[in-house]
């Protein structure tokens, strides 16, 4: 599956609350998530920004596929 292109940062916070990322703090245009997986916190920060450089959003969706233990496809699917 081919990573979009036209992702903002808004977007993206959105879609990780589908797999349990919550907002804990911020500071300046960057947001950090937690969620709890497998009884351990993983945090995650997302720049704000519109659109989010593809080498970004192709290292948090490897960061997010590999603590919840799937491919970054089926991170995507799930996303997108």
């Amino acid at each position: 599956m081919k990573i979009p292109r036209d992702i903002s940062g808004e977007q993206l916070i959105n879609a990780l609350a589908n797999l349990g990322y919550q907002v804990t703090r911020q500071k300046g245009s960057h947001i950090r998530l937690t969620a709890v997986i497998d009884s351990q916190e993983h945090h995650i920060t997302i720049p704000n920004h519109s659109p989010l450089k593809i080498g970004t959003l192709n290292n948090i969706l490897n960061d997010v596929a590999l603590h919840n233990k799937v491919t970054k496809d089926e991170v995507m699917s799930k996303l997108f």
